[in-house]
């Protein structure tokens, strides 16, 4: 068995399938798949571990990161609660369940704590499993075609969507939804992972303002 194999087909198979393992046990915490993908990619690309991913220096553009993705993600957020989230629950018939959110409402400093997991987790977490590593490794196993491209869009949001369980089946298919709309910025951004963090990061900020003043 060849190193090329071990590197490149092995350890990106045997890391996500840990994740996996993880997750059925009920020990899965996004920051410890994020942390547990990037050792995979540290296996495999060494130095351009952060490139991998994602991670691009020229990409850092404060233009980009503290305008454009702010407005997108305000605008994206804007879109799932006025128009996709009546929709679904429409179609569904059933709330999103945002009971887990319940003692964050007018609780600033739990609310404050809650932002800084929300930026580590959500925005640095599951862009990185989802965006970094998930998406990039299935065009690196399938290629970048248009079919493929379309298959990996949608198989992620649709995991995307399967882990945000807690949330009901509106819920799910809202983030599912979302989780898509993230991958094709990522494609239009050419695997700028630094602004789909940005992005994000606002609209999960933006959600927190809303659950905090009880809008949601």
């Amino acid at each position: 068995m060849n190193k090329t194999f071990l590197t490149k087909k092995l350890t990106p198979v045997i890391a996500i399938i840990l994740c996996y393992i993880l997750y059925l046990s009920g020990y899965f915490q996004m920051i410890i798949a994020a942390l547990i993908l990037m050792i995979a990619s540290a296996i495999e690309y060494k130095k351009e571990l952060f490139y991998s991913l994602g991670f691009k220096r020229k990409a850092i553009n404060l233009k980009n990161l503290l305008i454009i993705a702010p407005v997108l993600g305000i605008v994206i957020f804007l879109f799932y609660s006025y128009v996709m989230m009546p929709c679904v629950i429409y179609l569904t018939g059933q709330p999103i369940d945002f009971s887990v959110f319940e003692h964050y409402k007018g609780n600033l400093p739990a609310t404050l704590n809650l932002l800084v997991l929300i930026w580590a987790s959500a925005a640095f977490g599951e862009e990185i499993v989802f965006r970094g590593y998930l998406m990039r490794q299935f065009t690196k196993f399938f290629g970048s075609n248009k079919i493929s491209l379309v298959i990996n869009i949608l198989l992620f949001g649709f995991i995307f969507g399967w882990i945000h369980a807690y949330q009901g089946i509106s819920g799910q298919i809202l983030s599912g939804i979302t989780g898509m709309l993230l991958a094709v910025i990522f494609h239009i951004r050419k695997n700028d992972l630094w602004f789909n963090i940005a992005v994000h990061g606002f609209i999960d900020t933006v959600a927190l303002v809303y659950i905090y003043y009880g809008w949601l």
